[in-house]
């Protein structure tokens, strides 16, 4: 009985409101009744308790949900349509408590109580992005404390909260991998701390934003023999031909984790597939990369013909090159001899996708994924949609330059209205893109904006003293740009500015 109410549901929110009203119409006025019922209070101690109403909000919550899956299965909206103002207002520390007791709770318990973190669809990104860290920031003191020493001699007993990673310039991604080659899982999991040989910067952040920015470019340059160069330079895929490299793809996968762990951005081009799989989601034709394979897939199936078998001459056999030899593959038993008709063309395109997607790469997929697992093992990543990850790993390239300038903060005597400030802000708006991307970079040791865009990132501009012919400089790890103060001399800042951003690079402190 509850089923056909479901179904007739069902029926009618897709009849009556179609995806131009949907969210509009159903979405939007439960999200603004949640919102109004979901209430925190703050203690003596200034610690926040989340205090969600007892019958209100599971009810409104269950409503949503439900709505959501329709919107999934019919397209019928986005996910952003779903995030909740309220929800995003609750303090981090409150929803890492509602997080943990779900993650612990026996699935009879989690039955009977109300958790908002097992409705992840209205957790904004930068909601799952905070948790992620905090989880983080707690995995890295327990393996502080895992590595308590004592000694005897002295008396006393020492601590190293940090996996320390030395490394030439030189030979950054040899040294690399070879360091973490030699290092226990469990050193992997406190902080990271790099520094470059013969460089005196201390690491609060900004040397290792520039450590994964560098070694980005050497580990996943495309004609490394890592990746296939089927797609181009602009897509990371595994090399199915590549069989004699099982450990490095290991230790990328490891990389990969340690940069999501510390919360530092990659210049990786995975597809979307990639953050498909790391969550254990099923994957689709939609997910094939190569767009004339994907294309001619899609014929296939929406061919209205009765003659398949005659017009597309397939068999349940698919070929490839290795290494200069053609190799053949059958996609089941006796498939070279099974014709690929209208009745089974659907199994055949699951299984041609199945092959590339998942069979073709499966040794090269296990060791990176190994890799990954090493140090998110224990991590909430299943909070996240693909599309949320993926913008977790390499932020965002459209990058506003507007809603920055609105956030930014300034010390040492400068404000919005310095004339060398509004110098700079010209400068900004008239250079071009690649020229606000070095900039960017020099600033924050990033390319890429993070979740919610430049406006949501922390940002200053610092008075470096009076007018000079001192280049600009800047302290990464807490993305402040140092600024001389050249007064209302465009000219100068954009000569001196331009020049700082395309030379200079390291931390050293001279």
């Amino acid at each position: 009985h509850r089923l056909v109410v479901l179904l007739a549901l069902h029926g009618w929110a897709l009849n009556l409101y179609p995806r131009e009203i949907f969210a509009k119409m159903l979405v939007q006025p439960l999200l603004r009744a949640l919102n109004e019922c979901l209430k925190f209070s703050v203690d003596e101690n200034q610690v926040s308790h989340f205090q969600p109403s007892r019958q209100a909000v599971p009810v409104i919550v269950a409503v949503i949900s439900w709505l959501h899956t329709i919107a999934e299965e019919s397209n019928l909206a986005s996910p952003t349509d779903f995030y909740s103002d309220g929800v995003s207002q609750i303090s981090v520390g409150a929803l890492f408590d509602d997080l943990q007791r779900m993650k612990r709770a026996s699935p009879r318990e989690r039955s009977k109580n109300f958790h908002i973190c097992a409705y992840p669809f209205l957790l904004s990104p930068g909601c799952k992005r905070n948790l992620l860290q905090m989880e983080s920031q707690i995995e890295m003191y327990k393996a502080m404390l895992g590595d308590i020493k004592f000694s005897e001699s002295q008396r006393q007993i020492t601590v190293d909260p940090y996996f320390h990673l030395e490394i030439e310039r030189e030979h950054l991604l040899k040294q690399t991998l070879e360091k973490i080659k030699q290092t226990d899982a469990k050193e992997i999991r406190k902080r990271l701390r790099v520094s470059f040989k013969g460089e005196e910067g201390i690491d609060a952040g900004g040397v290792t934003k520039e450590f994964f920015q560098l070694l980005s470019e050497e580990l996943f340059e495309v004609n490394s023999g890592l990746w296939s160069t089927k797609y181009g330079n602009d897509v990371n895929w595994f090399n199915s031909d590549n069989t004699w490299n099982d450990n490095n793809y290991e230790l990328i996968g490891l990389l990969f984790g340690l940069a999501l762990y510390n919360s530092v951005l990659l210049d990786v081009r995975f597809p979307l597939a990639v953050y498909r799989k790391i969550l254990g989601l099923p994957l689709g034709l939609e997910d094939i990369i190569d767009d004339d394979l994907r294309k001619g897939l899609q014929q296939l199936l929406e061919y209205e013909g009765d003659d398949v078998e005659q017009v597309f001459c397939l068999n349940f056999e698919v070929t490839w090159m290795e290494l200069g030899e053609e190799k053949r593959l059958e996609l089941k038993p006796d498939g070279a001899n099974i014709p690929v008709t209208n009745e089974n063309r659907e199994e055949y395109v699951l299984r041609y996708v199945r092959w590339v997607l998942v069979d073709s790469i499966q040794p090269q997929w296990d060791s990176f994924e190994k890799g990954v697992m090493k140090v998110m093992e224990s991590s909430s990543l299943d909070l996240f949609l693909p599309e949320e990850l993926e913008l977790l790993v390499v932020g965002s390239p459209d990058l506003d330059f507007e809603a920055l300038e609105v956030n930014t903060k300034y010390e040492g005597g400068y404000d919005k209205n310095s004339p060398v400030i509004k110098n700079f802000w010209k400068f900004v708006r008239e250079a071009p893109k690649d020229t606000q991307v070095q900039l960017l970079k020099f600033a924050t040791a990033s390319c890429k904006a993070p979740i919610g865009g430049l406006g949501k990132m922390d940002f200053m501009i610092q008075r470096a003293g009076p007018d000079s012919a001192q280049l600009p400089t800047s302290h990464t790890c807490f993305n402040t740009l140092i600024l001389p103060d050249y007064g209302d001399n465009y000219e100068k800042l954009a000569d001196l500015l331009g020049r700082a951003i395309i030379e200079c690079e390291g931390f050293g402190l001279e």
